[in-house]
């Protein structure tokens, strides 16, 4: 064990609590936050933003007990508003899912914590154990699975571990008279520079995805990308590799400067479909997005 009074597990905003000579829990927060104020602690806590281990909000004269686990909320300042909504399309005891807008981020991180689609969910659902089953691009729109129940988990998550899932997305891009179709692109994705973006690479490929022609434009066509692997930014990756970067893509082939989002030009890339046979009732689903490019 280290000296930190905490062991901090894989997910971002829990701590353990470990020995340490706290009569309270808010003591314990205030020991390893010195940052956070006593009296920032104690506006979360009344906020119902500082959760036990079963996602039970905790009061501020809650006991200080070792290994006790502690979930809470992280908080930016000033945060502004996302004026984009989501569409809840499914939900049972054991999952969840959204239909994600352009723009709006799947899980907290830099400057988003309550504009996440998993913290308007969990809002919205009442349900503090939702957890994310995979993840996509915050530009890109479209069908995001949630677990709900952590006695389930491991067997929805094992879909996509073991490639039991089967993801289309739609793109609009350029077109590309002079490549046949379908055809599989293959390549090794590393990470890039700067940190967020990837890159190919010579070397034994790890990525690999199916693209054909679902509509031929003039001035671009609408393609149908089904990815066996999920790399992150895969598919606009290869599609840039290929000479047809998706409509409105800052990032591929070229990096754009940075500039506010242009909630009028979003990266014309939707997660259109999911197909799976459910791990707990055998059942066949599928469920389609209502967005369209």
């Amino acid at each position: 064990m280290s000296g930190s009074p905490f062991l901090r597990d894989s997910h971002a905003g829990t701590v353990h609590l470990a020995a340490g000579a706290w009569t309270s829990v808010l003591e314990a927060l205030c020991a390893r936050f010195p940052a956070i104020g006593r009296e920032q602690w104690l506006d979360r806590i009344a906020r119902g933003r500082v959760l036990d281990g079963q996602g039970v909000a905790i009061a501020a004269d809650w006991p200080y007990r070792e290994g006790m686990r502690i979930h809470y909320y992280r908080e930016v300042e000033n945060e502004v508003d996302m004026p984009v909504t989501e569409t809840v399309l499914h939900v049972d005891e054991h999952l969840v899912v959204a239909d994600k807008p352009h723009f709006l981020p799947v899980t907290p991180a830099g400057g988003f914590v309550e504009q996440t689609l998993l913290r308007r969910l969990i809002r919205r659902l009442h349900n503090p154990q939702l957890v994310p089953l995979h993840r996509i691009d915050r530009a890109t729109a479209g069908l995001v699975l949630f677990s709900a129940n952590p006695a389930s988990r491991a067997a929805y998550q094992a879909l996509f571990r073991e490639r039991r899932i089967a993801k289309r997305y739609e793109a609009l891009a350029p077109p590309l008279p002079g490549l046949a179709f379908p055809l599989w692109r293959r390549s090794r994705i590393v990470r890039g520079e700067p940190f967020f973006r990837m890159c190919e690479v010579a070397g034994e490929p790890n990525s690999e995805t199916r693209i054909e022609v679902i509509e031929r434009g003039t001035t671009h066509w609408r393609y149908a990308l089904q990815p066996a692997t999920g790399r992150k930014h895969q598919l606009r990756l290869h599609m840039a590799a290929l000479g047809a970067a998706i409509m409105h893509d800052r990032c591929y082939p070229v990096l754009a400067d940075i500039a506010p989002d242009d909630y009028r030009r979003p990266l014309k890339l939707l997660a259109q479909q999911l197909a799976f046979v459910d791990p707990l009732s055998g059942e066949a689903r599928r469920f389609t997005s209502r967005f369209t490019l």
